[in-house]
C-alpha cells in the first residue's frame, strides 16, 4: 500500500460506510426515521466490497452498473414472489396502467398483413385533431419504415409513445388516396381505461366491468354508477375476473360506495407497520343497491379487497372461481438512478380476519405454476375439487362460512364453460382469425358502417349478412382447412365472437360486452338469480 493510499484510506471508508447506509435507507420503510443496525451495515459493507473487489482488480473489464443491476433480482429472488425490481428503463411501462394515462399519439393499431393498420382514433386525442382515420395504414414514423413481417410491436410502440409535448412525423397510407399523406403530430396524454364498460343488461340489472385498479378507477367507477343509476339500475354486477389488482385506496374508496358507516373494509399488518384499519364512512351513494361479484382464477389482490369486504360484510353475492391468492401489500420505493422496488411491507386481512395469501414456500416457479395446478385437479370445473383446512375458516356477521389461506371462494361456483369448443374453433382462436376477419370486414365496409352509434345498429345491419360463409373463406386462405362439423359444433361462439369484435372495432367496448356475453354462463347464472 503506497503513502498515498494510505493517507486517503480513512476518507474512503467513511465514505463508504455513508454509503452502505445511503443504500440501506432505500431498502427500509419509513427509512427517513430508521435507525441503522449493525448486521444490516455488515451485510452492505460487504456487497460494497465484493463490487469493488470486481471492478478494481478482476481480469477483466467490467461495469459496475450491470452488476448491480444483475445482483439486485438475485438478492430479491428469496423472497415473496411479489416484491421485484424494476429497472429505470422499464419503471414508465410498468406504471402506466396504473397512472390511467400515457404520452402518445392517440390511436389503437393491430398489425395486419404486415402494415399498422389503425382499429380506432381516441376521441379528442392528438391523431384525431390532425385527421387519421379508422382503418387509415401508418407505414413511417418519424421516416423510418414500421412495415413488414419482422416489425416488432414493441418497436412501433417505442416510436408512436412519447413524453406529452413531443413531436412526431407520421406518413400515412389512406383507401383511395394515391400518394402517402404526411402528418406532423404533437404527442397528448392518452387516457388509459380502467373501467370498460358500463350498460343495461336488461331493464334492472346493470353491469360494470373493471379491468385493473389504477389512479382514475374510482372517478371512472363513479362515471359509470351515475350512468346506470340514470338509466334505472336495480341491481348490480361488478366484474372483477381476469382484474389482477392495483392501487388498494381504488378499491377502498369503490366498497365505501356500498357500506353503511363503521364496517370493516381492509386491515394492513407488517413485521415494521403498524395495524392500519381502513373503515367505511357511510357516505356511498349504493348502500341499498343489490350487489353481485364476479370473481375468477386471474383475480388478484385489490380485487380480492374487494370481494373479501363485500362476501365479510355480507353485503352481496360473491359468483365465479376461486380467486388468485394475493394477499400482500407492496409499496414502490425509488432509488436514486430512477428505478425503483416494489417491496413487499405487509399484508392485508378481509373484515373477518383472514389473510387470503397462498403458500409460497415452494419458491417462484410453484406459485406462478399454482393456476396450471388448480386447472389439471380439475378445480375450473368441480367446486368440490377444492378443499380447505379447518384452521382457515371464519365465519361473517350473518353467519357464513368464509375460508382464508387461498384466495377468495365465491359464494356460488360456475365452472368453465367448454361447451361447442371443437379443433376446429381452437385453430382459428389460436391464430386470431376471428379478430382478423373482424377487422378485415369492418376494413371493407367502413364507409357503409362507420356511421354506427349502437349495438343494435350493427346487429341489424349484420342480420342477412353471410359472415360464416365469408369468415370459412377468410380463414381458409389463412390456411385453415374448412371443417364442417367442427362449424357446427362451435357456430354460436364463432358467430357472436365475429359479431362482438366487429361492434369492438367500430364502438370499442360499449359494442363488445353487450354481445361476448351472450356465451357467458355466469352472467346468465345472474340473470336467473332469484334473490
Amino acid at each position: 500500500m503506497n503513502n498515498k493510499t494510505k493517507m486517503f484510506l480513512p476518507i474512503l471508508l467513511a465514505m463508504a460506510i455513508v454509503l452502505g447506509m445511503f443504500i440501506n435507507s432505500f431498502f427500509q420503510p419509513n427509512s427517513t426515521t430508521r435507525i441503522f443496525n449493525a448486521p444490516a451495515l455488515t451485510a452492505s459493507h460487504k456487497l460494497d466490497a465484493v463490487l469493488d473487489m470486481i471492478v478494481e482488480d478482476y481480469v477483466d473489464t467490467v461495469s459496475a452498473e450491470r452488476l448491480v443491476e444483475q445482483a439486485i433480482p438475485a438478492i430479491l429472488k428469496n423472497l415473496d414472489p411479489h416484491t421485484v425490481y424494476i429497472s429505470a428503463k422499464d419503471l414508465q411501462g410498468f406504471n402506466e396502467d396504473l397512472k390511467g394515462n400515457f404520452g402518445g399519439i392517440g390511436v389503437q393499431f393491430i398489425r395486419y398483413r404486415d402494415t399498422v393498420a389503425v382499429v380506432r382514433v381516441v376521441e379528442g386525442g392528438p391523431s384525431e385533431h390532425v385527421g387519421i382515420l379508422a382503418g387509415d395504414r401508418i407505414v413511417k414514423v418519424d421516416s423510418i419504415p414500421i412495415v413488414g413481417a419482422d416489425m416488432k410491436d414493441d418497436f412501433i410502440m417505442s416510436k408512436l409513445k412519447g413524453p406529452k409535448g413531443t413531436g412526431v412525423k407520421v406518413s400515412i397510407a389512406r383507401r383511395g388516396v394515391k400518394d402517402l399523406i404526411e402528418l406532423d403530430i404533437i404527442r397528448g396524454s392518452i387516457p388509459v381505461a380502467s373501467v370498460d364498460v358500463a350498460y343495461m343488461i336488461n331493464d334492472e340489472l346493470g353491469y360494470i366491468k373493471v379491468s385493473r385498479f389504477g389512479a382514475t378507477t374510482f372517478h371512472e367507477f363513479s362515471k359509470g354508477l351515475e350512468k346506470l343509476k340514470g338509466e334505472g339500475v336495480k341491481k348490480l354486477i361488478v366484474d372483477l375476473r381476469g382484474n389482477t389488482g392495483g392501487y388498494m385506496s381504488a378499491a377502498t374508496n369503490m366498497i365505501n360506495e356500498f357500506l353503511p358507516e363503521g364496517k370493516m373494509i381492509v386491515y394492513t399488518e407488517g413485521k415494521s407497520q403498524a395495524k392500519t384499519d381502513y373503515v367505511s364512512t357511510g357516505r356511498g351513494d349504493c348502500q341499498d343497491l343489490p350487489i353481485v361479484i364476479l370473481i375468477d382464477e386471474f383475480s388478484a389482490s385489490a380485487s380480492e379487497i374487494f370481494a373479501g369486504a363485500i362476501q365479510d360484510n355480507d353485503r352481496g353475492k360473491i359468483v365465479g372461481r376461486r380467486s388468485f391468492g394475493k394477499g400482500l401489500v407492496q409499496e414502490q420505493r425509488m432509488l436514486p438512478d430512477g428505478s425503483a422496488m416494489r417491496l413487499t411491507v405487509a399484508r392485508y386481512y378481509t373484515p373477518t380476519g383472514r389473510c387470503i395469501q397462498k403458500s409460497y414456500s415452494n419458491g417462484k416457479e410453484a406459485y406462478n405454476n399454482d393456476i396450471n395446478l388448480r386447472y389439471i385437479h380439475g378445480e375450473f370445473q368441480k367446486e368440490d375439487s377444492i378443499h380447505f383446512a379447518d384452521s382457515l375458516k371464519f365465519k361473517t356477521p350473518g353467519g357464513n362460512i368464509v375460508y382464508g389461506g387461498g384466495g377468495i371462494m365465491p359464494d356460488v361456483f360456475i365452472p368453465v364453460d367448454t361447451t361447442g369448443y371443437s379443433s376446429y374453433f381452437r385453430e382459428l382462436s389460436r391464430k386470431g382469425l376471428i379478430y382478423r376477419f373482424a377487422f378485415d370486414y369492418v376494413d371493407k365496409n367502413r364507409a357503409e358502417m362507420k356511421a354506427f352509434t349502437k349495438v343494435e345498429e350493427i346487429l341489424a345491419y349484420l342480420k342477412n349478412k353471410p359472415l360464416i360463409q365469408d369468415l370459412t373463406k377468410y380463414c381458409q386462405d389463412a390456411g385453415v382447412k374448412p371443417d364442417k362439423k367442427g362449424l357446427n359444433s362451435s357456430l354460436e361462439i364463432i358467430e357472436t365472437q365475429v359479431k362482438a369484435y366487429i361492434a369492438r372495432d367500430l364502438i370499442d367496448d360499449e359494442g363488445f360486452y353487450p354481445i361476448i356475453s351472450k356465451l357467458d354462463n355466469t352472467i346468465d347464472y345472474v340473470i336467473d338469480m332469484k334473490e
